[in-house]
C-alpha cells in the first residue's frame, strides 16, 4: 500500500472529502506511523553509523535521525571490538570525574538530545574520554521516512493493517466520530499491532537453534 492509496482508503472509510480533513490525512498519518514506533522495536528499523572518537574529548555526536540505542562498541587499534555499557551520566562523572582521565571508553550515555538546538542532534558521553582517534560502531534504531514523503514505506509494505487503522483512529479522533466506531477501530489495531510484535519477537529468534516459538 502506497501514500495515495491510504489517502483514499481513509476518504472511503470516513466518507469524508471535506478540505479541512483531507489537508489534515498527512498529520492523522505521521500519528499513526509515530504511535506504532514508540510501540515496536522492529528489526527492519535499525541502522549501523560509524564515526571516531577525538582524543581528549569526551562527546561524540548521535546521528540525526537516532532514536534508541541496540549497541554501542568502541574498536581499539587492533580492530578489537569492545561494547560499551550503557550508564547514566552520573555514573560516569562519579567513575571519572576529572575529564583528562583517559583511555578506551568502557561506558556511555546519552548526555541530552536534539532539543538542545534545532541544528544539534544531541551527544553521547564516553567514559574515559577517549585517548585517541578511535573508531566507535552504533548499532540504533531510527526514525524512517515517513510514507507522506516517501510515497512507500516498510509499514505500507509489509504492515498496512496497522497503518490503516492507526490512520482511522487519529482521523476519527479528528472528527469527533461515533465512540463505538473508534473503540472498533482501535480494537483491529491492537489486533494488527499485536501481529506486527509477533513478527518482531520472530525476526530476533532462530528457531533452528532456539527451538520455535509457540503461541
Amino acid at each position: 500500500m502506497n501514500y495515495s492509496e491510504l489517502v483514499q482508503l481513509v476518504q472511503d472509510y470516513t466518507e469524508n472529502n471535506e478540505t479541512s480533513f483531507v489537508s489534515n490525512i498527512p498529520n492523522f498519518v505521521r500519528q499513526a506511523e509515530e504511535r506504532v514506533f514508540r510501540t515496536i522495536m522492529l528489526p527492519e528499523l535499525r541502522k549501523n553509523a560509524t564515526a571516531n572518537t577525538t582524543a581528549g574529548n569526551q562527546y561524540i555526536a548521535r546521528p540525526s535521525d537516532f532514536l534508541a540505542v541496540f549497541s554501542f562498541a568502541v574498536v581499539d587499534g587492533s580492530s578489537n571490538y569492545s561494547y560499551m555499557v550503557d550508564k547514566d551520566v552520573n555514573f560516569i562523572r562519579e567513575a571519572y570525574p576529572a575529564s583528562s582521565t583517559q583511555g578506551l571508553p568502557k561506558y556511555y550515555s546519552q548526555f541530552d538530545g536534539d532539543f538542545t538546538t534545532p541544528q544539534s542532534p544531541g551527544n553521547f558521553l564516553l567514559g574515559p574520554t577517549p585517548d585517541a582517534a578511535y573508531a566507535v560502531e552504533l548499532h540504533y534504531y531510527y526514525d524512517p521516512p515517513s510514507i507522506v514523503t516517501s510515497g512507500t514505506s516498510w509499514l505500507g509494505d509489509n504492515a498496512e493493517t496497522v497503518l490503516l487503522y492507526g490512520t482511522l483512529i487519529e482521523a476519527y479522533t479528528y472528527m469527533k466520530g461515533e465512540q463505538d466506531l473508534i473503540a472498533q477501530y482501535t480494537e483491529r489495531y491492537r489486533e494488527a499491532l499485536g501481529q506486527l510484535g509477533g513478527v518482531s519477537i520472530r525476526s530476533g529468534r532462530d528457531e533452528y537453534r532456539d527451538g520455535r516459538l509457540v503461541a
